[in-house]
């Protein structure tokens, strides 16, 4: 009897060894192959547990047995370690491997694109319509508050996260460019930099440009000339939208906060969210006399330091958009 038991015991022993050394095999084995292209997009919500977790992963097809990812993540001392998280799995990954995916926790990366130029009211727009963020996005943003930039988010993030994800970026940035801005500028504050930078992120498109009509306007406030630009009319019009049709002569003589052919000095808000390029150019402008410019017909624009020579310039924009008209 006793060596009866003493072979059940070493028979029992053999077999435990055997599943456990065929278990450790099974969990760093090749797992299946994606479904559609070279990975598997895994969703983990947050308190579903072990076993929770691995039947996720077999229903998605990254694993073959819920049991045994389980007892190995368990047996190992990681189950406590898996992540909850939108998770990018490699085609034919071994458990092993996504374990280790779940426990680093890299989720995958969403973007949002807010462009230089936008209105907080168009970023706002964007942010509600995005189909990853989660929950309410809360009020507009003032304007000119954002810095327009892609964002990076993991699926979860909420609209009002985001959001204020991009006010710290605009803070942060102005903390770090205001104080070594040039000396001598017409502005007293950061806020007033950023009215500024709106003006010229919606006079141009072109980066070269930039700092030169920072340039102008920045002369003409020094002088006490009145800046004079158009994106401000339209803004005071639609909010930022296109206006649909050439500045009428009554637009451009309407009194509107906003209208700088008739307010004094910058308008009271900016009129968009200037991107950095902008906040740069208004904070290092060109060194130059210029306090006019035009379009040159080009997408650019020409400059001059006198009125006459402006008057030049002006007639031959006339005489360019005459023969487009006609053409």
């Amino acid at each position: 009897m006793r060596r009866v038991a003493i072979v059940s015991a070493i028979l029992v022993v053999a077999v435990a060894a055997g599943l456990f050394l065929w278990a450790g095999a099974q969990f760093s084995a090749p797992g299946p192959r994606a479904r559609h292209g070279t990975q598997t997009i895994v969703l983990i919500r947050p308190g579903i547990g072990g076993a929770g977790i691995a039947q996720a992963l077999k229903m998605a097809g990254v694993i073959r047995n819920a049991p045994l990812f389980q007892w190995e993540v368990r047996l190992k001392g990681e189950a406590a370690q898996l992540k909850a998280g939108e998770y990018a799995v490699p085609s034919g990954a071994s458990m092993a491997r996504v374990a280790a995916i779940l426990i680093a926790g890299k989720s995958v990366e969403h973007k949002l694109t807010i462009p230089e130029g936008f209105t907080s009211q168009m970023a706002y727009n964007a942010v509600r319509a995005d189909k990853v963020l989660i929950g309410r996005a809360g009020p507009v943003s003032p304007e000119g508050s954002l810095l327009p930039d892609t964002y990076l988010f993991i699926r979860g993030t909420t609209r009002a996260q985001l959001l204020a994800r991009m006010h710290k970026a605009q803070l942060r940035f102005l903390a770090k460019v205001w104080p070594k801005r040039a000396a001598g500028l017409p502005l007293k504050t950061p806020a007033e930099a950023v009215i500024l930078a709106s003006i010229v992120e919606k006079e141009t498109a072109l980066p070269q440009e930039r700092s030169h009509i920072a340039a102008v306007f920045e002369n003409r406030l020094r002088l006490g000339m009145k800046l004079q630009s158009d994106p401000t009319i339209i803004y005071g019009i639609t909010k930022g939208y296109p206006l649909g049709h050439p500045i009428l002569q009554s637009e451009l003589t309407a009194a509107t906060p906003y209208n700088t052919y008739i307010i004094d000095g910058l308008p009271p808000t900016p009129i968009c969210n200037p991107g950095r390029a902008s906040i740069l150019a208004v904070l290092h402008p060109l060194k130059t006399k210029d306090l006019y410019f035009v379009a040159d017909g080009s997408g650019g624009h020409v400059f001059a330091a006198t009125i006459a020579q402006q008057d030049k310039n002006v007639a031959r924009w006339r005489q360019i958009e005459k023969a487009q008209t006609h053409r």
